[in-house]
């Protein structure tokens, strides 16, 4: 149990509030905890019975079984108002009763709650009322009287205690072998953070019944494997948790940071920030990264970079659809923002990606035309990215950054803006490079096109100005052109392809000269400098990307340390 909702609820009690609301979805462990708590002379003088009511059991001691009579809510207050000890009474399924959105509360049982709220507070028994539901519902009536106490989720101190104890309990029994790496238990408890217990413990035991040893024997299978690919099957389960907010959608990425073609700086960057989250990492002084906008110019790269870094950092990657939070009831949009980041605190350690972050708060710091949900709902956002501790790294992007409000772009929201333009000769070398061989080797019919220099410096030549959204089209229009005659893809398909493309950077110059403009003193280029071969080799004054301390970008033409 967290140490602050045990030091809350002891001082609640031992100050005689006589009527709480906790919100969860675990009633044994917050009995347990509860139990812990009031029940022990340590904590409360005198200690104090625990009662619990429910719909099946009625209104009974803790552990005991219940009076059949006290099954309605109304009975089992009548009945909690006549205990003459010391007590606590712990109704769990109340919430039915007290209404919806589409249905009102029982008034008499407003009514009943209200009155054996006053009994509690007048009598010198001490007593409480608590209420343990999954979605609290408090009618208005009740509001002034009730005290909400947060119930805390597994810390990673007790994950990690129970993947120590089924990891045990199954390797002495000769069902598991451990192959984990010097990290990997910390790794998988930090996987399973936002879980609850019955959910972590699920997780756990998946991970370890997904792959076998190999050693089975007519008897049975052989057993169960433990090791760190198997840290994403436990972040798999919290897929759940975040289709249930209805705002974040999981998204599935098998994409590596390899697989992009240039935008050194900008992964040079995000490599030296892998495994941040850890405790490694904090026992170094370091805090958690709070993450980047990336700006440039459209098809460049923006989105395959967050798909890319959760990959590569092995981190569920959460997208935030700007356009599901604002909601058509009065409020709404504001608790669908709080739900959202509550769900990617949750989850952490994770990545949050906002696409296209300008669409949803350009108008954000006005909130004109809308009563001001849209300065609301991006005042909560701002707040929290100030103010943040858990191990959410927000990566956001945008195609007109300068729509966004200047407040959103200060110092403390994001750790670094990176400008990604349009790519370099060596860049498009790279990008071809990967699209054709793709292609090639998932299409084994497109023949045997070598892609050769020759091949590549000709394409490169011809798609001066081209995005890398672009070039792919041009490769995959190339291919569609084979298929159509049937017969092997060849560098004439692709090369008149590049010659019917009109590129964005001919049909939106001035915006692209704007944007540049804009980022040539205000961000980082995602790429590094060209050498006088054209090819993209980082500016490292002769140290390789990511070795040593030496490594700089650029921001302007002057150095910016990573």
């Amino acid at each position: 149990m967290a140490e602050d909702f045990v030091t809350t609820l002891r001082r609640l009690v031992r100050a005689r509030f006589p009527f709480l609301s906790i919100r969860t979805a675990e009633e044994s462990r917050a009995l347990a905890g509860i139990a812990s708590v009031v029940g022990s002379r340590s904590q409360l003088s005198p200690p104090r019975q625990v009662w619990t009511w429910t719909t099946t059991n009625g209104l009974a001691e803790l552990g005991k079984a219940g009076n059949p009579d006290t099954r309605t809510p109304h009975a089992a207050l009548a009945a909690a108002a006549t205990i003459a000890a010391p007590s606590v009474v712990v109704m769990i399924d109340l919430h039915p009763w007290l209404g919806s959105d589409t249905s009102p509360p029982d008034t008499q049982l407003v009514r009943a709650l209200k009155d054996t709220v006053g009994w509690f507070k007048d009598s010198t028994i001490p007593r409480t009322l608590i209420l343990l539901s999954p979605t609290p519902r408090i009618p208005a009536d009740l509001a002034d009287l009730v005290t909400l106490v947060d119930f805390p989720l597994p810390t990673e101190e007790q994950l990690r205690a129970t993947l120590d104890a089924m990891i045990t309990r199954n390797t002495s029994a000769g069902a598991l072998r451990v192959d984990l790496g010097p990290d990997g238990r910390e790794r998988m408890a930090k996987a399973a953070l936002g879980l609850t217990a019955f959910e972590a413990e699920n997780a756990f035991a998946r991970a370890m019944v997904a792959s076998e040893d190999g050693a089975g024997t007519a008897d049975g299978p052989g057993r169960a494997v433990l090791t760190d690919a198997s840290v994403g099957l436990v972040q798999a389960e919290k897929k759940q948790i975040v289709r249930k907010s209805g705002v974040l959608e999981v998204v599935d990425s098998a994409v590596r940071l390899d697989d992009i073609g240039g935008l050194e700086n900008l992964k040079t960057w995000l490599r030296k920030r892998s495994g941040a989250w850890l405790d490694e990492a904090r026992a170094y002084g370091l805090p958690a990264p709070k993450g980047v906008l990336v700006t440039g110019v459209p098809g460049c790269g923006k989105s395959l970079t967050a798909k890319a870094m959760a990959s590569a950092w092995s981190l569920p990657l959460a997208r935030l659809d700007i356009g599901r939070v604002f909601g058509g009831l009065v409020g709404a949009s504001e608790q669908n923002m709080r739900t959202a980041l509550a769900t990617a605190e949750a989850i952490a350690p994770c990545v949050l990606w906002i696409d296209e972050i300008e669409k949803g708060f350009a108008s954000g710091a006005s909130g004109s035309g809308d009563s001001g949900t849209s300065a609301r709902v991006f005042g909560t956002f701002l707040s929290w990215m100030q103010e943040k501790t858990a191990a959410v790294f927000v990566i956001a992007t945008a195609n007109q950054i300068n729509l966004l409000p200047p407040e959103m772009l200060r110092k403390g929201r994001f750790d670094e803006i990176f400008f990604i333009d349009l790519p370099t000769d060596a860049e498009r070398r790279v990008i071809f490079r990967i699209h054709l061989a793709g292609r090639l080797k998932a299409g084994p019919a497109l023949g045997d096109l070598a892609v050769t220099d020759d091949l590549l410096t000709a394409l490169v030549e011809g798609t001066e100005g081209f995005s890398g959204a672009e070039i792919e089209q041009v490769v995959i229009a190339a291919c569609f052109d084979a298929f159509s005659g049937r017969r092997p893809l060849t560098r004439d398909d692709l090369l008149r392809e590049i010659a019917t493309t009109v590129p964005l950077s001919v049909t939106q110059a001035e915006q692209i000269a704007a944007l540049r403009s804009w980022a040539d003193v205000r961000a980082v280029a995602a790429s590094a400098p060209e050498d006088r071969a054209g090819y993209a080799t980082p500016d490292w004054d002769g140290v390789a990307p990511g070795v040593g301390d030496a490594a700089a970008l650029t921001r302007g033409g002057r150095p910016v340390e990573a």
